[in-house]
């Protein structure tokens, strides 16, 4: 009797395990808050692997426009200083010290100087070699600007690409759709929500990187044209100094057509 009753205790107590193992999962399950839908999974997450590339086109573009916009001051083309103690130089012919200088000095403008100057020839006081160093001057822009362009095309790239990542999405996230609907045979619009986002978040992001990177593009051309300009002005206004120095004699010397002596 004892035995009996034994068995069927334990009989009872394993069933009541089994349940309790069947069941719980499903009470927690019911009883668990639902899953948050947060700004970032609705924005970025749920635009799927494609938002990778888009996210490091956009870290590419924010790095390289911060190096460009530091790089792109007029302390590092055409400062000031700089040129104040080179005119000082060139108004009192001191051709080799304003060389020594410019040499010294690691901007746009001392750069230009100290390659372009040694051109200049005495033998010829009327221009002291003008044709000389304006060619040299002309072969250093050529030179310098390629190396500073390579940076700013970087964002051109960059404002091409971004839609085209954006378009890749776009039909990565149509093609799934389309093999959503061949599977479930009907239209339902809670199957095609998941694939709807992924095109339309990558086309999205994209664009948002893609329209600013254009804008910036062009102010860093424009910035970096006007500085190099602003810089073989002043190289010009140098050699000009140099030159009316050497000649003032003669040009004072002259006398203007039409005025009595």
């Amino acid at each position: 009797m004892i035995q009996k009753l034994a068995r069927r205790t334990s009989q009872v107590t394993v069933c009541t395990l089994l349940t309790a193992v069947i069941t719980t999962p499903a009470l927690f399950a019911q009883g668990a808050p639902p899953k948050q839908d947060t700004l970032l999974t609705r924005w970025v997450i749920d635009g799927g692997p494609t938002m990778l590339f888009i996210g490091a086109a956009i870290v590419a573009f924010i790095a390289i426009s911060i190096y460009n916009f530091m790089a792109l001051t007029k302390a590092k083309f055409c400062p000031d200083d700089l040129k104040a103690v080179l005119m000082d130089h060139m108004s009192n012919c001191r051709v080799r010290s304003a060389i020594e200088v410019a040499a010294t000095h690691p901007s746009y403008l001392g750069r230009m100087v100290a390659y372009s100057f040694p051109n200049i020839d005495a033998t010829q006081p009327e221009t002291l070699g003008r044709d000389q160093v304006e060619d040299a001057m002309a072969d250093f822009t050529v030179n310098e600007n390629r190396k500073i362009m390579t940076w700013i095309n970087y964002i051109s790239v960059i404002a091409q690409a971004s839609p085209m990542l954006g378009l890749l999405g776009t039909v990565i996230g149509m093609v799934s759709a389309f093999g959503t609907l061949k599977t479930s045979g009907g239209a339902d619009p809670s199957q095609l929500a998941g694939d709807i986002s992924v095109a339309l978040l990558t086309t999205l992001w994209g664009l948002i990187n893609a329209i600013p990177c254009i804008i910036v593009f062009y102010i860093l051309k424009n910035k970096f044209a006007n500085l190099v300009a602003e810089t073989v002005h002043t190289s010009e206004e140098l050699l000009n100094a140099a030159v009316a120095t050497v000649n003032a004699d003669t040009l004072y010397a002259k006398i203007p057509e039409g005025i009595a002596v």
